[in-house]
């Protein structure tokens, strides 16, 4: 019996693409595929410019470099296994493989809410104390908050990942995604998951939830300076520098609570939404984050003109 146990807890998780849609996986990779080259070459894009582009050496854009950073971390993450189960039917995958995977898909979604944090405080202080901008907001100052953010985000994460290597796993070895998450791999372990239950809430109220808190509250003291400014158009200025930033705080939050609110309360929806929601919580940020800068930047827009080596209009 012992042996059998043994057998059965170190068995490989199954990954799982979209059920009663087999036959379809191929198609249904095709959309995904796109979304991730999309994803991959407008963050690396990004990326690039903020490195190879000195008028983007400033603390908005190294911030800006973290968020495109982290959404490329995040896909490089999930696309492997994904494709592998919708194109190869690859479902295997070792306990070692998926609580790795469980570790950067969770600390990198707690990375994302901790620079869109780090944002909000670049634009309060550029907009609150714009003399002070560049003597507050040193490049040894971004590096300290973007070790911080990281390391919030990696050890808050640590112990419940560690965890699910000494847990038994005697039950069904089927995950509902083709990514591990944490929150599934513990319905199938035969142990105590009550931290394992309870943490992840704790964490999420003390950091994504107090990061939103922090985000709205900069904002409103940011609304309170612009409306004192005299000019209409230094006012009009000083608020679209924060758009780029307000819609990509709005893509990430939204996403989070439709996730939330369909896992929570979505008892009767069908499967298949879960799991099409959970690739709109893990696609759509990092596809559109670099839309929105590129729409709603100037100085993203130029930069592009001139890697493209297009003429950039001067009006």
């Amino acid at each position: 019996m012992p042996s059998m146990w043994l057998n059965i807890s170190s068995s490989p998780f199954l990954l799982t693409g979209f059920p009663g849609l087999e036959k379809a996986h191929h198609l249904i990779s095709l959309p995904l595929l796109m979304a991730y080259i999309s994803i991959l070459l407008g963050n690396g894009t990004l990326l690039f410019l903020i490195k190879d582009d000195h008028n983007l050496h400033e603390p908005m854009y190294y911030f800006l470099g973290m968020l495109a950073a982290t959404d490329l971390g995040v896909t490089l993450t999930t696309m492997p296994t994904v494709l592998s189960v919708l194109w190869l039917n690859h479902r295997e995958i070792g306990h070692g493989a998926c609580f790795s995977q469980a570790y950067f898909i969770h600390t990198l979604s707690i990375v994302e809410s901790g620079v869109l944090l780090a944002m909000a405080y670049d634009r309060f202080i550029a907009i609150r104390n714009p003399l002070r901008y560049t003597t507050i907001l040193t490049d040894t100052k971004v590096i300290k908050i973007g070790i911080g953010v990281v390391m919030r985000a990696g050890l808050s994460i640590m112990p419940i990942i560690i965890r699910l290597h000494w847990f038994p796993y005697c039950r069904s070895h089927v995950l509902s995604h083709a990514f591990c998450l944490h929150q599934d791999v513990i319905k199938l372990a035969c142990a105590d998951i009550t931290f394992n239950r309870l943490y992840p809430v704790v964490v999420v109220f003390a950091m994504v939830l107090l990061d939103f808190l922090i985000i709205f509250f900069s904002y409103v003291l940011i609304l309170k300076t612009v409306m004192g400014i005299a000019s209409t158009d230094e006012r009009a200025k000083a608020l679209n520098t924060c758009v780029s930033h307000i819609c990509c705080i709005l893509v990430f939050y939204v996403t989070v609570v439709g996730l939330t609110f369909i896992h929570r309360f979505g008892k009767n929806v069908p499967h298949v939404v879960h799991i099409t929601m959970s690739y709109v919580y893990f696609l759509f940020p990092p596809f559109m984050n670099p839309v929105i800068y590129s729409i709603k930047t100037k100085q993203i827009q130029s930069g592009l003109l001139r890697l493209f080596s297009l003429p950039c209009s001067k009006t």
